[in-house]
């Protein structure tokens, strides 16, 4: 049984989140994968190394045989085990190995053994991969609008909330500036961009504009397609200007009160403080440059105070004392500079509730 790599069954596949068993090698998992994919592999990384060398080396008999070799006796069963119980947890998916090729043929030709019929992808993740990237370049080409703002305005959580909103830095795991961090890790690029395609496949249906925020090109460590970079580089945009007590507020919430919650359940007590601290000072330590060395040394002796002051009070206040004129001199002052260049694409301005009713009024849905 094979789900044939039409473009509509791949897409319907990816839409819906069918569960994929990837029976890839994990460093190969690990530089590409899709959402909803499990990784249990048939070799590991070393076995499939070796099994490869012997290819080169002695042919592609010699390296199948070494390959159930490697893959047998309790090793074998152990792996069965875990597809076994992947194929029932997850009775409407499918198993996938890199091309469609001899991985997951022998997976399923395994599972028929013990009385398992599964489905495999024919061309594996490489059709897959394909399918996001095809996905991106079409769907990306749709009219975009862009919520633009300085920090603190709220602009991610406005696009999160709308029905055809497309937030970028939830995808990427990072909130785009030099604190951006979250505790979740970011993908490999092919594997943000499989994540990006799924949710545009998802809302395609419902949706033919996207609302997006102003971002640079990189986001963290991801960086944006380039079909999708060009699109936004003409985008028209809504800026979204509330006032300065209101952003000190949202900022407080989402990287003093949330990130210290977030820190503390993660790593404990003591452990917590500790890595909370450091990304607080290597967000600081990260544009100390463009402050200059003097006021770097500055905002890093408050930002020390209002630590010690929040850890004794667990007010995260304090942390005005250094935010403000962070927010002053460095990040509004280079985002408004930013959005000089753009002045002719802006077609509306007010607070947050202003342009997410505008947005909902003017058809976007």
């Amino acid at each position: 049984m094979e789900l044939t790599p039409s473009s509509k069954n791949i897409r319907q596949l990816l839409a819906t989140d069918s569960t994929l068993i990837d029976v890839r090698a994990p460093i190969e998992f690990q530089q590409g994968s899709m959402p909803s994919a499990i990784n249990i592999p048939l070799m590991n990384d070393d076995e499939r190394k070796a099994v490869g060398t012997c290819y080169k080396q002695e042919g592609s008999h010699q390296a199948l045989t070494l390959g159930h070799q490697l893959v047998s006796g309790e090793i074998k069963e152990a792996r069965l085990a875990a597809w076994k119980e992947a194929c029932l947890s997850h009775k409407s998916g499918y198993i996938c190995c890199a091309r469609g090729g001899m991985r997951s043929h022998i997976v399923q030709s395994w599972l028929n053994d013990i009385g398992i019929e599964y489905p495999l992808v024919a061309g594996g993740y490489k059709v897959l991969r394909q399918a996001a990237i095809d996905a991106i370049n079409e769907l990306t080409l749709r009219p975009i609008i862009l919520i633009g703002g300085c920090t603190g305005n709220g602009k991610t959580t406005l696009v999160h909330n709308l029905a055809n909103g497309i937030d970028l830095e939830g995808i990427a795991h990072h909130r785009g500036s030099s604190f951006g961090r979250t505790l979740q890790p970011q993908f490999p690029q092919a594997t943000f961009e499989n994540h990006l395609a799924v949710m545009l496949l998802k809302k395609a249906e419902h949706h033919n504009r996207w609302v997006l925020e102003d971002e640079g090109r990189a986001i963290g460590s991801n960086s944006l397609p380039s079909v999708l970079k060009s699109q936004m580089d003409s985008a028209t945009i809504a800026v979204v200007e509330d006032p300065f007590d209101v952003r000190l507020e949202r900022l407080k919430q989402e990287y003093f009160d949330r990130m210290t919650h977030e820190f503390l359940n993660v790593f404990g007590e003591e452990k917590g403080w500790q890595e909370y601290s450091e990304y607080l000072h290597h967000g600081l330590f990260a544009i100390r440059k463009r402050l200059g060395s003097q006021r770097a040394i500055e905002l890093t002796r408050l930002l020390d105070l209002a630590l010690a002051e929040q850890k004794v009070t667990d007010d995260t206040r304090a942390h005005y004392s250094w935010l403000c004129p962070l927010l002053n001199e460095y990040y509004d002052p280079m985002y408004l500079y930013q959005l000089s260049k753009k002045q002719q694409r802006i077609i509306f301005r007010g607070t947050y509730e202003e342009v997410e009713y505008w947005l909902t009024s003017q058809h976007w849905f």
